[in-house]
């Protein structure tokens, strides 16, 4: 499940604000779901979105494959600096996390 903002646990927000200006991917996990995020960095508009191109389980680890889809030359778009990012909750796994 991709996870809005308002849905993420306060600690991994923190994470995420620390990292945002940077290109980044990272997981977090509590008792209860595995939350894999991967970031973007510092973009100079808005009109980014942000595909899963891949998400699969082996029997060794988690892969996860995403890309970023920029904003059409015919788009209106948010003038001023943005950070895209994508979050995906799991439920909890101990398999590695493969970023592809």
């Amino acid at each position: 499940t991709v996870v809005e903002d308002a849905d993420l646990p306060g600690e991994l927000k923190e994470i995420i604000d620390d990292k945002k200006e940077e290109p980044f991917k990272l997981s977090y996990n509590n008792k209860d779901n595995l939350y894999i995020v991967v970031g973007y960095g510092k973009q100079n508009s808005g009109g980014y979105s942000i595909a899963v191109d891949n998400l699969y389980l082996t029997k060794n680890a988690i892969y996860i494959d995403t890309n970023l889809i920029g904003p059409s030359q015919d788009d209106i778009v948010t003038q001023g600096v943005t950070y895209p990012y994508i979050v995906v909750k799991l439920e909890y796994r101990e398999e590695k996390i493969v970023f592809e």
